[in-house]
């Protein structure tokens, strides 16, 4: 809100035009969510202890993770809560996408809230039923999606689908591309809380996928720029930065208490969300494709788990040791240390290989 404050100044205040740009409220969004969870991270935890929101380690988990019983959840709250106090001061509420956003993130928080409140204090472990959390998903995903259909920031754009390395719309997808972006919020929604099982994993990667989805952003709803690596030019994309940039802060100060050993978990309450921002800001910019390479750890967890299920249904035989993978290589004898700074080394490779898809051809 500060923004809508200060740029009617920047008349009798010079210095307060910069407030027009992107990269000036970007920064600080970012510096400003860092701060708040450094600065109220600790207390934020202990109150979490008070609570007695702690974790529910699953009986069939690596032995090593028993030690982690009692550790407080719902460390997503903390993410959640620096970023929308720091979009508060620095973004531009005029902008529908970025409300959008606000609104799927505020839902997929709070239905994980609901579901790791039922785990860790009402002792169900199960939480909320699996169906009646995947129909929540697939409802508020369409909410956002139908947002975007029905005020799209570019109707050329809108229902084009776009694969890294070609620089042109390969398909024009119609009614379908609706069923499509639920999917790409759902499925990624889910597949970051799959992989939320190791100190550090989780936010490790979804920051390094929050930094290039914060790159194409800009990119995208800078029209100079997108015409020139001729990506599609998405107007109302630009203000996407500043939230994603407040994500890339609060996710580095909540790095600092999720680091091995970890002092809180992040929960549903962060994964479902984070997670669902990651997809619909794919779907916002025409990035889906682009989000399967950059997020392509989460889609390794995700698989490892349907390929786990399907081959044991199916042949009765596991794949792995377990699934998601990261536990497969935990019990394969690496250090739970060093399987997340591995994953972290991937999800930077990938990251790179698919912004290196602009201005290929």
């Amino acid at each position: 809100m500060l923004y809508h404050f200060i740029l009617p100044l920047q008349e009798y205040v010079s210095f307060l035009r910069l407030f027009q740009y992107i990269s000036f409220r970007s920064a600080y969004a970012a510096l400003t969510a860092l701060l708040i969870v450094l600065v109220f991270g600790n207390m934020m935890i202990r109150w979490l202890k008070r609570l007695r929101f702690g974790e529910e380690i699953r009986k069939l988990g690596p032995e090593t993770h028993k030690a982690k019983a009692g550790t407080p959840t719902m460390g997503g709250f903390i993410i959640l809560i620096a970023v929308f106090v720091s979009i508060a001061l620095w973004g531009n509420f005029f902008n529908h996408y970025l409300v959008t956003l606000i609104a799927a993130t505020v839902l997929l928080g709070a239905l994980g809230f609901i579901d790791d409140y039922i785990k860790s204090v009402k002792k169900r472990k199960d939480g909320i039923p699996a169906r009646v959390k995947f129909a929540t998903q697939v409802l508020i995903a369409s909410a956002a999606v139908l947002v975007i259909y029905i005020l799209p920031s570019s109707e050329r754009h809108l229902t084009t689908l776009f694969v890294p390395f070609i620089n042109e719309a390969i398909l024009d997808m119609g009614y379908l591309w609706l069923v499509f972006s639920v999917f790409v919020i759902v499925s990624f929604s889910n597949a970051v809380n799959l992989t939320d099982g190791l100190d550090g994993l989780a936010i490790g990667t979804v920051s390094i996928v929050f930094v290039s989805l914060a790159i194409m952003t800009y990119l995208t709803g800078h029209s100079k720029i997108a015409a020139y690596l001729r990506i599609p030019y998405i107007p109302e994309s630009a203000e996407l930065t500043v939230f994603l940039s407040a994500l890339i802060g609060a996710s580095l100060g909540y790095l600092w208490f999720n680091s091995n050993p970890a002092s809180v978990f992040m929960g549903d309450t962060g994964a479902l969300a984070l997670g669902g921002i990651i997809g619909t800001v794919a779907v916002m910019i025409k990035k889906e494709f682009f989000l399967v390479i950059v997020g392509g750890v989460f889609v390794i967890e995700a698989l490892s788990v349907v390929i786990q299920v399907a081959s044991f249904k199916l042949r009765g035989k596991r794949v792995f040791k377990m699934a998601p993978i990261h536990h497969h290589f935990e019990l394969s004898g690496w250090p739970e240390q060093k399987v997340v700074v591995r994953m972290w080394i991937l999800g930077i490779i990938l990251a790179i290989l698919g912004l290196s898809s602009l201005k290929i051809l």
